[in-house]
């Protein structure tokens, strides 16, 4: 019988920073939780908290 509890270890994504920022705006809407923003995007929970939890980054300098 094959073992029922593990799954393969799925390969390591990345994403833009573009996508990034998307996710972590819908977070700050309120509007739906970080874990549930997870599972919408098949994402994991942890790896959107840290996008969220690090500071915004800020425009160049000379632009504005």
């Amino acid at each position: 019988m094959e073992s029922m509890g593990k799954k393969k270890p799925r390969p390591r994504r990345s994403f833009t920073p573009e996508f990034k920022a998307e996710i972590v705006e819908l977070c700050r809407r309120g509007d739906r939780s970080v874990g549930q923003v997870a599972k919408d995007f098949d994402l994991t929970e942890t790896a959107v908290r840290d996008w969220v939890s690090r500071p915004r980054s800020r425009p160049a300098s000379g632009t504005a």
